[in-house]
């Protein structure tokens, strides 16, 4: 039986992005793991279902949203590939009323709401010192509607700056999601941050470890 994405996306991390020993995080603490979503993110099949899964959770919880972003470069894929998944939606809708012949359905036929667009943009970790000076590349639209994505949540510390320059931006943020919550206090710090915002966690690093030891064979 075809696993569902959500089981193939937690897989993929568990393989490509987990590595168990001893390593130096970002944050000074010591870890006896390491997880690395860029890897992941980054793989062509993990982006797409990493896409696919951040676009579905973006309908259902926040169908306000018009865009979606993050702090470069753990967001980087996160956020095209949300983007992306949308595109797709939208156009695999419209193809099935084409095909259809009409927009009027038997019940059971109803292909149900038009899917939106969400665009996407990225925030610098600091202004870029030409140009325009812009620290949020892309979509920018004072007043929007947008969620923050981050693809591994430790202390939070790189999501709550996006949340940060985003308002800064003028835009309201709505939503915040992250793929792996690495339950180290990120979630408090970030929900802080974020306010009536709430935040959601697709996987938690107990979740990455087990399918990792899972998929190893060992206990």
């Amino acid at each position: 039986m075809p696993l569902d994405n959500r089981t193939s996306l937690l897989n993929l991390i568990a393989t490509h992005s987990f590595k168990l020993g001893d390593f130096l995080l970002a944050s000074g603490r010591r870890s006896d793991y390491y997880i690395d979503c860029r890897t992941t993110t980054l793989h062509a099949e993990g982006g797409r279902l990493a896409g696919l899964l951040l676009y579905e959770l973006i309908r259902e919880q926040f169908p306000e949203a018009e865009a979606v972003g993050g702090l470069t470069m753990g967001a980087d894929p996160l956020v095209a590939n949300t983007a992306s998944a949308s595109a797709w939606a939208l156009a695999d809708y419209r193809e099935i009323l084409e095909l259809s012949g009409a927009l009027e359905f038997e019940e059971d036929d109803d292909p149900g709401p038009e899917p939106t667009l969400v665009h996407g943009f990225l925030v610098r970790k600091a202004e870029k010192a030409h140009g325009t000076g812009r620290r949020v590349e892309g979509f920018l639209k004072a007043g929007a509607s947008v969620v923050i994505v981050d693809d591994v949540c430790t202390t939070g510390g790189s999501t709550i700056t996006a949340i940060e320059a985003t308002r800064e931006a003028g835009m309201v943020v709505v939503g915040v999601l992250c793929l792996v919550d690495r339950e180290q206090g990120g979630r408090a710090a970030i929900e802080a941050a974020a306010g009536d915002a709430p935040f959601l966690a697709l996987y938690t690093a107990s979740d990455v470890r087990k399918a990792h030891v899972a998929a190893q064979g060992f206990k």
